[in-house]
């Protein structure tokens, strides 16, 4: 049974919502952990609904903790644990997908108006589910992550109206100890040998985490994709 998923949203900042961002986020965090980013990009983004799911299952020993996938077995950036992460990503895509589909509907919008960013386990998801879905959603934006089952990459078959990949940026800090940043790398060569086009940022000094340089970056990415022109911040005099 696919499991359904809730979590904290913001409402557009004006007028009623013409796109719809949805946040996935990290192993052992919840969906408050990033619905703030949405606070961030309200001015970027004003006609925007922010959604940020809470993952369907709790970390067993942390309180409030969730996940998208057991990690039991192996460490996030371990390659051993490669199988075990193909098997939670494609175990937890149907709830995602179910839930992008219901909030679209609810208001009344398509995939061409949706924009995915995940962080670290969440960025897993993000990637694996936005490369597959019927249509290619506007923007894919993956914070600290890695790409999980690159050999499976045939089946990102997610095309927008000009038959195009949906639009990808990987950010990552140069110092992540969790996902280290050679994941950003691998992600890029898998990508290219696929020919899928991909953006990237790097974090310099940035350890498993977003700093403002990562979080605008990803901001006017998403701006673009959506269709969204955007503002430039007011110059002080």
């Amino acid at each position: 049974m696919t499991a359904q998923l809730n979590g904290p949203r913001l409402n557009p900042a004006r007028g009623a919502a013409r796109q719809l961002v949805v946040f996935l986020h990290g192993y052992g965090a919840d969906g408050n952990d990033l619905i703030e980013l949405g606070r961030q990009w309200r001015e970027l983004l004003p006609e925007a609904t922010f959604v940020s799911p809470h993952a369907p299952q709790g970390l067993p020993g942390a309180s409030g903790g969730r996940q998208w996938f057991s990690l039991s077995s192996a460490a996030p950036e371990d390659p051993r644990g490669a199988d075990e992460r193909w098997r939670g990503v494609t175990a937890a895509r149907p709830s995602i997908d179910a839930f992008l589909d219901s909030e679209l509907a609810k208001l009344g919008l398509d995939d061409s108006r949706l924009a995915l960013v995940g962080f670290s386990q969440g960025a897993m998801m993000a990637l694996h589910v936005g490369l597959r879905r019927r249509r290619a959603p506007a923007a894919i934006v993956s914070y600290s992550g890695l790409l999980v089952g690159s050999e499976h990459l045939a089946e990102a078959t997610a095309r927008n109206a000009k038959d195009e990949y949906p639009p990808l940026l990987l950010v990552h800090g140069d110092q992540d100890p969790v996902i280290p940043l050679e994941a950003m790398f691998a992600a890029m060569d898998d990508f290219g040998r696929a020919t899928i086009p991909v953006q990237w940022h790097l974090s310099f000094g940035v350890a498993h985490g977003i700093d403002a340089g990562g979080l605008r970056h990803g901001g006017l990415f998403l701006a673009e994709g959506l269709g969204v022109k955007a503002r430039r911040p007011a110059r002080a005099v």
